[in-house]
Order: C-alpha cells, then structure tokens, then sequence
C-alpha cells in the first residue's frame, strides 16, 4: 500500500486517466433490442466526471475490447481525444497509446474491472494510479489503489475521478 502522501504525489502527476468502457462506463450488461441493436447504459455523472478532470488540466481516454459504436458515439459528445477500440492485448496496445497521447507512463491513471484490463493496470500500478468499480473481478480488485464504493456503469468513475481531484486538492476548484 501507498502512504497518503505517495498517493498526492502520483496524483499530481497524472495528465491522462485511461478507463475502460464495459464494465466501467457501463454496467457489465448488453441489452439487444428486437431489431438487434445492441444499446448501452451509460452514468451522466461520469461524464461530469470527465469535464471535472479536463478543468484540472487531465485527459480521459477509452481503451475498449469491444469495437463499440455506441462508446465513440459517447466520447465524442464529451469531446474525447483519445479513443482506443478493438484492443485485443491493452498491456501491448498501452504505450502506443501514450506514444500517440504523449503523456509518460507516470502521468496515467487507469480504470478497469475484469482480467484483460490486468496487465495494463500493473504497468500503470508501478508508476501511477489505478482504480476498479466495486463489482470488478477479484484479479483486478486486488491490484488497485482505490476500489470504488460504486460498480460499474453507476459512477464509478466519477468516484475515481473524485479521488484523483481530492488527493491533488483540486476537488471542485
């Protein structure tokens, strides 16, 4: 476990907070309709949690297994720069992203909740911040920093988001 003081110092670091999409940004869920569309819930607050991020000077960027219209549909209302879908191996896909974002290793928080997120959260967890929704899988659980009280797709990372702002002392100034 980080100190207290150790976690601050990480968290002024971070320029860019990775999150996964399913899982995180939204329940664990699929819901198909009787046409087949695939639809998606997403969290207003997390959104909220996005804008509070970019006026603390941090980037979010979604890193998804799925190649998911609807999750870039949703960057692209929150003006999302970085939008990574279709990463088979996000441990491999990570410093590409950081390449093309330009941010070092020790400015990312990452958020994730199931097994193929594990491998990018340890390179993540050396360095700087990493979070789960309560109902992540106990493999990734046991990795964070901060386990949300709140599961996925219901603000999860919104309180992440909170988290990194309150260790910088930045929350809602």
């Amino acid at each position: 476990m980080l100190s207290a003081e150790q976690l601050g110092s990480r968290a002024r670091r971070i320029r860019l907070v990775v999150s996964d999409v399913d899982g995180v940004l939204t329940p664990a869920q699929v819901y198909y309709s009787e046409r087949g569309e695939e639809l998606k819930r997403f969290s207003l607050r997390d959104g909220m949690g996005t804008e509070l991020l970019r006026q603390a000077g941090i980037e979010t960027a979604y890193f998804s297994r799925e190649n998911c219209q609807i999750a870039i549909r949703r960057a692209r209302k929150l003006t999302l720069t970085h939008v990574w879908m279709g990463v088979q191996d996000k441990a491999l896909k990570l410093p590409e992203l950081l390449e093309d974002a330009q941010f070092r290793l020790d400015e990312v928080a990452y958020i994730g909740d199931d097994v193929n997120d594990v491998g990018a959260m340890q390179l993540v967890e050396e360095v700087g911040l990493v979070g789960a929704p309560s109902d992540a899988v106990p493999e990734v659980a046991r990795i964070v920093h901060k386990l949300t009280r709140r599961k996925g797709g219901e603000g999860a990372f919104r309180e992440f988001a909170d988290w990194i702002l309150s260790l910088r002392e930045e929350l809602y100034t």
